[in-house]
């Protein structure tokens, strides 16, 4: 364990409080408690969540950061403490102390607000007020989602200053001044009280608590050694086990990062050792972790608050990105097998992996957990009490369970978590009000869909690109969530008038905003297994993109083809399902230069074949299906006849995995 030197007794005893505190409040709203026969406004409500959880923004984020690097770095001792942890300073608490008191305040107030309507005509003292908590915003947006994106909200939030005399037609609208701005910023519905944080303070939270909890009662061990059990002996045993986990750990948790701090000191060493190159192993892990955001049944924020904007139940959005999800792993895992034949890499031996049945015979409890969450989604009528009753469920199992050491510091360590956790992408989305307040209120965000559509056309593939290339330019510099809500505003509608099926076009969205955390230049999730892994940082970036080239042409498939995400019929949907895992098999073979199952090298102009083939197997037409098919299964069979069989970049014959002494338990 790291010391954590900001993160004193009393200040982990105030995130515990603010948490608990927040965490009741939204139990009370969600469950219709009523507590003392008090009815909650929405507006008092989502105020009392930020009094709640913006000062433990303060608490948990020092002023300023170290780079990333500086954390992950070689060589750093585990127990040393992480350079940015600086105690809490006058200034914190002040922030702290503020952001609490005009929360309150505008609480207390909710009635009033709503009534006599202070959005337009506030008194004095909330036009203050109004200032004051638009600064704490933007400040907790700094320290949560960094400066390009706060630089952005500001931008956004002070732009109906000047919309109406901006040369630029499309981005003319209503013009306030600064005090009215402040309070429809902050008391209206469309700021930082807007959908975003509907959506957090009504949904997520018991989702994000359900992930925490889910990691600090065993989950993330369990699901390394299942992952070791199933895959671990055989070739690239390794690369497949650190997929298989952070695929299991995306399900806990949305965020890539933090996805490679969890899993990678424990996949990319074992990697390493069994032959991968410390570039590889980074690049998988970093590959691997990133698809958090898109995993079922636990997806990343930005999923939650598709709920808000497509308007439908998230169980629908679950359904709809199962399939993306396992092609995108799909995909890794061929090309990890591919890598894997190439190279020689061996399994590990079986006598020293764990066995199936015993591993999930102790994990039971995280297996019953997610069955419950995911049963009980589908069957109960209120998706936002669920993760409660599982998060009870998951306590209670690890406080009477036998050899299980659940006591009160593990408690106190789970709610610290869940603060740190929950404060943050409450900070995030408290900002990302601002940028969505200034596109609503000036009527923008009305005109630039119908604009961009007349720009276009009714070129579909076209304005695919276009969102595409600005999906990964906004994720570069916002997190997933604040460049998915930024797109769902400006790019979503005009896709969608394109035809586009409307979950297919948020989906898209979102998996292009997450391709930033492994792509040059930014690439944070590659960043971090490279300071894991010793690696370069570009190179493992680079690794980590071509490991992920599924995850660039599935968004443009299932935006073409909504079968992929099940919005058509079953036979459609299960066609569409197969074709595309041929696709992906054959984008992974050309792209690995091997063609996994029949272990030939593919030649060049094979391989070019099979790419083009595989691209055209995930669109909708007969025509696209039978060219793809002849495509993939002309380059695949000509490798076959023409090339030796198993030939390794030494002219050496590939190192098979040893069979199993015994059978898998």
């Amino acid at each position: 364990m790291r010391t954590d030197t900001r993160l004193t007794t009393p200040w982990r005893a105030a995130v515990i409080v603010l948490t608990v505190l927040g965490v009741l409040l939204a139990m009370n709203q969600v469950f219709f408690w009523n507590v003392g026969g008090l009815s909650l406004l929405t507006n008092s409500y989502l105020y009392l969540i930020l009094a709640a959880f913006l000062p433990v923004v303060f608490i948990v984020n020092p002023l300023r950061k170290v780079p990333l690097a500086a954390k992950v770095g070689a060589g750093r001792d585990d127990d040393a403490p992480v350079p940015h942890e600086s105690p809490v300073r006058w200034y914190d608490v002040l922030l702290m102390v503020v952001a609490a008191a005009v929360c309150v305040y505008f609480a207390v107030n909710g009635t009033r607000i709503k009534n006599f309507g202070w959005e337009f005509m506030a008194p004095t003292t909330a036009t203050v007020a109004a200032f004051v908590l638009w600064l704490v915003v933007l400040e907790a947006l700094r320290r949560t989602g960094g400066t390009v994106v706060t630089v952005i909200a500001l931008l956004f939030s002070l732009y109906p200053l000047v919309a109406e005399s901006l040369p630029i037609g499309v981005l003319q609208g209503v013009t306030y001044d600064l005090p009215t701005l402040a309070q429809v910023h902050i008391m209206g519905a469309e700021g930082v009280l807007g959908l975003p944080i509907q959506t957090a303070a009504t949904i997520l939270i018991g989702f994000l608590v359900f992930g925490v909890a889910l990691q600090h009662t065993g989950g993330a061990d369990f699901f390394h050694n299942l992952s070791m059990s199933i895959f671990g002996r055989y070739r690239g045993g390794s690369a497949k086990v650190s997929v298989a986990s952070s695929a299991a750990m995306g399900m806990m948790s949305g965020s890539a990062v933090s996805n490679v701090l969890t899993t990678g000191p424990m996949t990319i060493p074992a990697m390493k050792r069994s032959g991968f190159s410390a570039t590889y192993a980074g690049g998988i892990e970093a590959t691997a972790s990133s698809g958090g955001s898109i995993t079922p049944p636990i997806m990343g924020t930005a999923a939650f608050l598709m709920v808000s904007f497509v308007g439908v139940p998230y169980t629908e959005i679950l359904v709809a990105a199962t399939i993306p999800a396992v092609l995108y792993f799909l995909g890794i895992y061929l090309q990890v097998d591919g890598y894997a034949a190439r190279k020689g890499l061996r399994g590990e031996p079986a006598h020293r992996l764990p066995r199936t049945l015993t591993t999930l015979g102790q994990g039971w409890p995280y297996v019953l957990a997610l069955a419950l969450l995911t049963g009980m989604l589908f069957v109960t009528g209120s998706e936002a009490q669920v993760p409660y009753w599982v998060i009870l469920v998951l306590l209670v199992v690890a406080v009477l369970r036998p050899g299980q050491t659940f006591g009160l510091r593990e408690f106190t360590d789970f709610l610290v978590d869940s603060g740190r956790t929950l404060g943050n992408i409450i900070g995030i989305i408290a900002g990302v009000g601002l940028i969505v307040g200034g596109l609503t209120a000036t009527g923008v965000s009305l005109s630039l869909a119908r604009e961009l559509v007349s720009l276009v056309g009714d070129n579909v593939v076209l304005i695919l690109i276009a969102g595409a290339v600005t999906c990964f330019i906004l994720g570069m510099g916002m997190t997933i969530s604040a460049a998915y809500v930024f797109l769902a505003i400006v790019m979503v509608p005009a896709v969608i008038d394109l035809g586009v099926n409307p979950l297919a076009a948020h989906l898209f969205v979102i998996y292009w905003a997450s391709v930033s955390y492994i792509t040059p230049p930014v690439g944070l999730a590659a960043f971090a297994a490279a300071g894991l892994a010793k690696a370069p940082a570009m190179a493992t970036s680079v690794a980590a993109m071509k490991l992920g080239a599924v995850k660039y042409i599935v968004p443009f498939g299932f935006a073409l083809n909504p079968a992929l995400v099940a919005q058509d019929t079953p036979g459609r949907i299960l066609l569409a399902f197969a074709l595309s895992i041929v696709g992906v098999y054959a984008l992974a073979s050309a792209i690995e230069g091997w063609t996994v199952g029949f272990d030939r090298r593919m030649p060049v102009l094979f391989r070019v074949a099979a790419a083009v083939g595989g691209f055209l197997l995930f669109l909708p037409t007969v025509l696209a299906a039978v060219a793809g098919l002849v495509l993939v299964a002309g380059s695949v069979l000509l490798t076959f006849l023409t090339v030796k069989s198993a030939p390794t970049d030494d002219d050496a014959p590939a190192v098979r995995v040893d069979a199993p002494a015994t059978a898998t338990a």
